[in-house]
């Protein structure tokens, strides 16, 4: 009966698993579809008028051959896809400073990467081959290190002080205070980042706004958009600091919440349906949840002789009560 019911459990979690890749397969493709019909309109219109002030420009300027025109217009489009200033008032932009230096070695340990930053040279891109295959491990271990003990404080304690002073049950103290740091979350890391930066850059809406904010914390890459990119040198320095240490404490942040909704009850309840119980669901359990065996334990039987005694005499069972007492 017992294996009746193993068999029964894990033909339904292959099912489960096989529709949930289904499922996850019509998600990416109505992604595909949705970003076609949305985005593909705004690319043809964009290439229409570029194509059209290309027309234009040539028809203003029989000097200027179309050839010449179209290998100038592909350098500078390079260099723009390389954020290199090629515009004679952007000359004292610099890029690989110390400063951007260290912004692209944090971008590109969080798996984020960058749009702007990418190494030209055959030794820089043989150097980051090497250093980041030390030194993306080590910053994935690190985050998750710095989440672990970020934990006790930011989700263990509240937990308990909802459970203990507030009367709530386990189940329901670890679920709303789940909801309560999703909200606080996303105010403090999305929201108010946002609005921030629709005050210092007035050509962003609050939508492009939190959107960059959303891409960074993702590490997902900046969106093709490059913040402060008409900013002066010093401005765009801070900027790359700021945003240096908005990444690490989101990430730390962000990996602390996953782990927090990975321990309520519910949400693991949820999983097991799909992976079925493991000995890590134990690693959760409270003392008081454990079943406690109320019967006292029997008294241990024990002999009147000693076991390694050759006797025929047949052995005579005692209480311990019964025990001699040594004088």
């Amino acid at each position: 009966m017992a294996w009746l019911a193993a068999s029964l459990g894990l033909l339904f979690r292959v099912n489960i698993i096989s529709c949930l890749l289904l499922c996850y397969l019509l998600l990416v493709l109505l992604g595909g579809a949705v970003f076609t019909a949305v985005e593909r309109p705004v690319e043809e219109k964009l290439r229409a008028e570029v194509e059209e002030l290309r027309r234009s420009f040539l028809q203003e300027h029989p000097c200027v051959e179309e050839s010449r025109l179209r290998e100038l217009l592909g350098k500078v489009l390079s260099a723009h896809r390389g954020d290199v200033a090629v515009l004679k008032a952007d000359t004292d932009d610099r890029h690989y400073d110390f400063t951007s230096s260290l912004y692209f070695v944090i971008v590109t340990l969080t798996t984020m990467g960058s749009d702007s930053y990418t190494p030209k040279s055959e030794e820089a891109k043989l150097f980051c081959i090497i250093y980041c295959t030390l030194g993306i491990p080590f910053t994935l271990f690190l985050l998750t290190l710095l989440s672990k003990l970020l934990l006790h404080v930011v989700t263990h304690a509240p937990v308990h002080h909802l459970s203990t002073f507030w009367g709530l049950s386990y189940p329901r103290a670890a679920l709303l205070h789940a909801g309560l740091l999703f909200v606080l979350i996303m105010c403090l890391l999305f929201l108010l980042p946002a609005f921030l930066i629709c005050e210092v850059e007035p050509d962003w809406n609050f939508m492009d706004a939190l959107f960059y904010c959303f891409v960074i914390l993702s590490t997902v890459g900046q969106g093709g958009n490059s913040l402060g990119r008409s900013w002066s040198p010093a401005a765009k320095e801070t900027l790359e600091l700021l945003t240096t240490c908005y990444l690490l404490v989101g990430l730390v942040v962000v990996i602390t919440f996953k782990d927090t909704v990975l321990q309520v009850p519910q949400v693991r309840v949820v999983l097991s349906l799909f992976s079925g119980p493991r000995f890590g669901d134990l690693e959760g359990l409270h003392l008081n949840e454990l079943p406690q065996n109320e019967e006292p334990p029997e008294e241990e039987q024990c002999y009147s002789q000693s076991i390694c005694t050759i006797s025929s005499t047949p052995l005579e069972l005692m209480s311990p009560s019964s025990y001699p007492q040594r004088t």
